[in-house]
């Protein structure tokens, strides 16, 4: 009799969290300044949003400003989950070349819609440096989703060369 396969969902759910306690962590700014490097050397993310049943992964361009990540969308379904569940997931990563040469990063944050024309929409404006009256223009509105991270896994091959683990966690505090 052929015995019927198992899944431990929550053993290999736990994978990770077990395997970070014996990890060789970076200290927290010298990992953050890692990050925000990684982050400067891409410009796009693939960003999961959900709720219930319906699930949606968008690759879409995004800028981290100050410890945040800001998206300028002009719709699509991502604002139909984002209207029921603010919880959302992006990932970055490099084109895989090989476990030797791994990066990315997934992040775990908290979506908000800002206010078109509102002060810190119109600091991205700047940053952006698009005219708010170019945009007033516009026959529908261009969204601006802030994203805040809670936490973040980052993975890159190299840190192994530095010392530590290549894969290293990180929280936010709320």
């Amino acid at each position: 009799m052929v015995k019927q396969f198992e899944m431990d969902y929550q053993k290999a759910a736990n994978y990770w969290i077990e395997k970070d306690k014996n990890s060789k962590h970076m200290e927290r700014e010298a990992l953050l300044s890692h990050i925000e490097d990684f982050l400067k050397e891409h410009n796009t993310c693939a960003l999961a949003t959900g709720f219930g049943d319906f699930v949606r992964c968008t690759p879409i361009e995004y800028h981290y400003i100050q410890g945040a990540f800001y998206i300028f969308s002009e719709g699509g379904q991502k604002f139909l989950a984002l209207s029921k569940n603010k919880n959302v997931s992006l990932a970055v990563f490099d084109h895989y070349e090989g476990f030797g040469k791994l990066g990315g990063l997934q992040v775990m944050g908290v979506a908000e819609i800002l206010k078109p024309f509102g002060e810190e929409y119109n600091k991205f404006l700047d940053y952006k440096k698009l005219s708010k009256e170019a945009m007033k223009k516009l026959p529908t509105p261009i969204h601006l989703i802030k994203i805040v991270p809670k936490e973040m896994d980052y993975l890159n091959a190299k840190l192994k060369n530095l010392g530590y683990d290549a894969r290293q966690h990180i929280k936010f505090e709320s």
